[in-house]
């Protein structure tokens, strides 16, 4: 099999690339060798590859700034994903594309299904829901959009990484208290977006993160102890319990996005972080 792999440089498209089974040829293409608001582009490195699937891994993520680059957010998440579910469309190709549960509000008190009302409150959040209306009016027959949370990898830039870092040069640190969501380690992520390259979907909408919710606090002080733990921490430090409106951002954030998961074999949160935890390698 055949894979295009776009967003060469993020996170989910390294874990991609980390995980691709030894009978997959998957070629992974950033901005710098594939123009995705532009079709023509698209069109020419696809007759040139020939793909059976495309996964869309690339994404307008700067969820503050896309306050201020509306344009930019919607060309990024909205037409270019449109221009590639076109051509996936045209040459029959599997299209995978990955969403995000900022889609909601965050004012349900359970976890989020496919079919729950979107009703995002931030740029970022309706630029990637506008992307997933496009795929499903475009070519749903062949498409899966994955919706999924709070990424993170051994590579770039993350919570986690940057939780680590902060720890290791502050005395003390204030985390929000007041949003939960679920954790998502990507290599899991990426494992199974091989797995749905070559099954049948059963709708055109999934969810996927790891089990269970926490909040940004909680999930500081995990990652704290078990990096202590395990040597990667030398020393622990406070960290403090906020309130979101105690540290104001350009975009609000839901402050409830747990998905409902109606997968199996799913790995917890926390045992997830302790995974990558022992790799002790990050870039």
């Amino acid at each position: 099999m055949k894979a295009l792999i776009i967003g060469k440089n993020g996170q989910v498209a390294w874990e991609l690339i980390q995980a691709c089974p030894k009978h997959v040829h998957a070629k992974a293409l950033g901005r710098n060798e594939i123009n995705i608001t532009n079709i023509e582009s698209i069109l020419q490195t696809v007759k040139n590859f020939k793909p059976e699937v495309i996964i869309n891994a690339s994404a307008y993520t700067a969820v503050d700034r896309a306050e201020s680059e509306e344009a930019l957010a919607f060309q990024i998440n909205k037409n270019a994903v449109e221009n590639l579910a076109l051509v996936a469309k045209k040459y029959n190709i599997r299209f995978i594309h990955i969403s995000t549960d900022f889609v909601f509000d965050g004012t349900q008190n359970s976890a989020y299904r496919v079919d729950d009302e979107t009703n995002p409150i931030n740029v970022y959040g309706a630029s990637k829901l506008a992307g997933e209306e496009v795929i499903k009016r475009v070519y749903p027959e062949n498409s899966i959009i994955i919706r999924t949370s709070w990424v993170y990898s051994t590579h770039g830039n993350n919570f986690v990484k940057t939780i680590l870092r902060l720890m290791a040069e502050k005395e003390s640190l204030n985390i929000v208290s007041d949003q939960i969501g679920s954790p998502t380690y990507a290599k899991g992520l990426a494992e199974y977006i091989w797995q749905q390259a070559e099954l049948d979907s059963d709708g055109v909408i999934q969810n996927y993160s790891d089990v269970g919710a926490v909040s940004w606090y909680d999930f500081a002080i995990e990652i704290q102890n078990i990096a202590f733990q395990k040597g990667i921490l030398s020393k622990t430090i406070p960290i403090n319990p906020i309130f979101s409106s105690e540290y104001p951002t350009l975009a609000i954030r839901p402050k409830f996005s747990v998905l409902k998961l109606d997968l199996i074999n799913k790995i917890n949160w926390r045992d997830n972080l302790i995974l990558f935890m022992d790799l002790n390698s990050f870039d």
